[in-house]
């Protein structure tokens, strides 16, 4: 059990996820969560009424917070930090989980030796299964990355990464579930226009698709030597390879993440000229 008041500033898909996620695990109280969100109290209220956590004003929850989890936009993340650094008491953990604002900026912002801690989790963390990379900034401390680190594990795998590589994990763990969704688009789609029903498609889509990803995790098998296991000379799923390979559906997967990861890296320089041209102004 996480014994610390964890207060949201943000109340969108990831908050919510997170707050699930960490209810569901039993491993945070409802009455120890709280969240704020500037621009539509409905959704704070929302959160409340569903999970039974404590919607607030920004203020108060950035003084009552011992880790404060910045999931706002990125857009809205520099009136925030002014916000928290006016109502900020002592040196509460700063968890971020804003996709490409460097935890430099953040410290910046917030002036002192502030600890924080970039996340970048995936929303499989509302059914306790995320793949989430922590990077610390100057000031963390190995306490504070473990207690990031015990957060995140309730819902889901954990991996401590330099910040440097933070990038490359959005691209690949980050944006990751929306392709895996997208092969499973693709295959129902399939199952379908050979005349099996949807609820016949789902069920086994799903089925195969969790299967899979279970003999990845609970064998010692490379992805390459289980494929080529389910892959037999001449038969069926050698067939089905072919046209993949022959649509070179490898390399757009991997071009995939290498684009997503270019855009990580694009909106983050855009956020530094941003930023840099409003403290100029």
């Amino acid at each position: 059990m996480i014994e610390k008041n964890l207060s949201f500033l943000g109340a969108g898909a990831i908050a919510e996820a997170l707050i699930r996620g960490l209810l569901d695990a039993g491993a945070a109280r409802a009455d120890r969560i709280r969240v704020a969100n500037r621009w539509d109290g409905q959704k704070k209220d929302s959160l409340a009424r569903r999970y039974g956590v404590v919607a607030v004003e920004r203020p108060e929850a950035i003084r009552r917070g011992e880790v404060l989890i910045l999931a706002m936009k990125p857009k809205d993340a520099g009136d925030a930090l002014v916000e928290v650094r006016d109502h900020l008491q002592g040196h509460p953990l700063i968890l971020s989980v804003l996709a490409g604002i460097p935890t430099e900026w953040i410290e910046r912002q917030l002036g002192g030796q502030i600890p924080v801690i970039r996340a970048m989790p995936n929303t499989s963390c509302r059914v306790g299964e995320s793949a989430t990379a922590l990077a610390p900034g100057r000031y963390a401390t190995a306490e504070q990355m473990n207690l990031a680190e015990q957060i995140f594990a309730a819902v889901g795998r954990v991996v401590v990464v330099p910040e440097s590589q933070m990038d490359a994990v959005t691209g690949l763990s980050g944006s990751g579930p929306a392709y895996v969704y997208y092969l499973a688009e693709a295959l129902m789609a399939s199952g379908r226009e050979m005349g099996l029903d949807e609820k016949v498609c789902r069920g086994l889509v799903e089925q195969t698709l969790y299967g899979a990803a279970l003999m990845l995790r609970n064998t010692e098998e490379s992805p390459e030597t289980l494929r080529r296991q389910v892959t037999s000379p001449g038969g069926t799923t050698e067939a089905g390879i072919q046209v993949l390979e022959l649509r070179h559906v490898a390399e757009a997967l991997r071009e995939a993440v290498r684009r997503a990861a270019e855009r990580s890296r694009e909106l983050q320089e855009a956020f530094a000229e941003s930023a840099a041209s409003e403290a100029d102004g």
